[in-house]
């Protein structure tokens, strides 16, 4: 595998699941990344910023005109990490 397709081992300080984002990343996704918000981890994370101190999060099964899940922004401590050891 080359280098522009692996990886990376650190996680960026804002990250999207939305491919449509600007901040969406293919490489660090395909990694099991995991979210600690206030110490609680939490699987239906949209998008975070680290830096800023927020997540989005699904508010249920709540969609937009356009098909796409409704977003709450919650403030607090954001702790991301890589649920899986980065492959050697």
């Amino acid at each position: 595998m080359n280098e522009k397709n692996e990886a990376p081992d650190q996680l960026p300080d804002r990250l999207s699941v939305d491919p449509q984002s600007p901040y969406y990343n293919e490489a660090v996704l395909s990694r099991d990344v995991g979210i600690r918000f206030k110490g609680v981890e939490k699987k239906n994370v949209e998008e975070y910023c680290v830096s800023e101190g927020w997540i989005r999060v699904t508010a249920g099964n709540a969609k937009d005109r356009f098909g796409n899940p409704l977003t709450i922004k919650v403030h607090g401590p954001v702790e991301p990490y890589f649920k899986d050891e980065p492959k050697a």
